[in-house]
């Protein structure tokens, strides 16, 4: 069968789960990619009371929907992060804390091994999500870093990860890391760097986003070969260049729908992604995971959008072809 195609709920937690389960649902989606914040899921609560997870699970198979994934990107981005004031705002109150740096990184692994045994509580076996970076302010910036300050980084994003990929291993979960800017790995090659921090964990893997390989000029089929392995999710976004000679790559500080961006996320099958591609190259690696549609398109109405989107997956979405020995497959009855 065709892989399910869910709903990443980070940009909707502004709904009830509840409502926006009922919208899914007419949409046409099969399940979830759900976010740890909002209603959506509470780790806390679903660690301290006993029927948080199958009231959550019963709310949604009301809908016929199912969770594959949970996500946490905003605990997690406060790991390895130098810590600011931006990150009071994504945080839940309980990690935050003082604000300390030191403290809120403690507390955001903490909370992540929480997450980790709540995905198993819930009966999650991936949960994706971000890792932050102590080197992204060296990412084009001045003065470069030396090769010992991008080994420091790696190192420390192996001794703040490697507990939490300790418990992952412990409760049968892999952590599927969104490869993206802001992170410790970003392209192909600080993928590759990340894997060789960890020793090459089998906990630890991607969750493939090829909007954002698309902008910098990666081709996406060309990051699913070198990991073919490594695939534990799939989000289905598209992205646009729409550069002018004047605007840039780098956003210009610019909020994303500003027509003076040089890229803007898009509706699948809106954008510059070779979806065909994509799909045929999953099916030869033979991921077989859900297909998560992540809606972002400031140009277009949600609701039409995320609707259009699922019917779009579902149509670029096929079986691959069975495998056979020899040339048998070629062959002319």
């Amino acid at each position: 069968m065709p892989r399910p195609v869910i709903l990443y709920s980070g940009q909707w937690t502004d709904l009830p789960l509840e409502e926006l389960a009922q919208k899914a649902g007419e949409w046409g989606y099969q399940g979830f990619d759900l976010a740890c914040w909002g209603d959506h899921f509470e780790v806390q609560r679903a660690l301290s009371e006993d029927d948080y997870c199958q009231q959550k699970l019963d709310l949604l198979s009301r809908y016929d929907l199912s969770v594959p994934v949970l996500s946490n990107q905003r605990v997690g981005q406060a790991v390895c992060d130098r810590i600011d004031a931006r990150h009071q705002a994504i945080l839940p109150d309980y990690v935050w804390g003082d604000g300390n740096p030191l403290g809120v990184q403690q507390r955001a692994a903490e909370e992540m091994m929480a997450t980790v045994r709540a995905a198993q509580k819930l009966g999650v076996a991936v949960l994706s999500g971000f890792t932050g970076s102590a080197l992204w302010s060296y990412v084009g910036g001045y003065p470069a870093p030396t090769p010992a300050v991008v080994a420091a980084g790696f190192h420390d994003f192996a001794r703040q990860w490697n507990p939490i990929l300790d418990v992952c291993r412990d409760c049968g979960v892999k952590f599927a890391f969104e490869v993206h800017p802001g992170q410790i790995a970003f392209d192909l090659y600080t993928a590759e760097m990340a894997l060789d921090a960890l020793g090459g964990r089998e906990e630890f893997g991607f969750t493939f986003d090829p909007s954002h390989l698309h902008w910098q000029g990666i081709d996406p089929v060309e990051f699913l070969r070198r990991f073919p392995d490594r695939i534990f999710h799939v989000h289905v976004k598209d992205a646009v260049l729409t550069l002018n000679g004047r605007n840039s790559l780098l956003g210009s500080y610019l909020p994303y729908g500003d027509p003076r961006r040089g890229w803007e996320p898009r509706s699948p099958g809106r954008g510059g992604i070779d979806w065909e591609a994509v799909i045929r190259t999953l099916n030869a690696i033979g991921y077989d995971g859900p297909l998560t549609v992540e809606w972002k398109d400031a140009g277009m109405n949600r609701e039409f959008g995320a609707e259009e989107a699922c019917k779009f997956v579902k149509r670029l979405d096929f079986e691959p072809a069975e495998r056979r020995g020899g040339d048998e497959a070629f062959r002319e009855a």
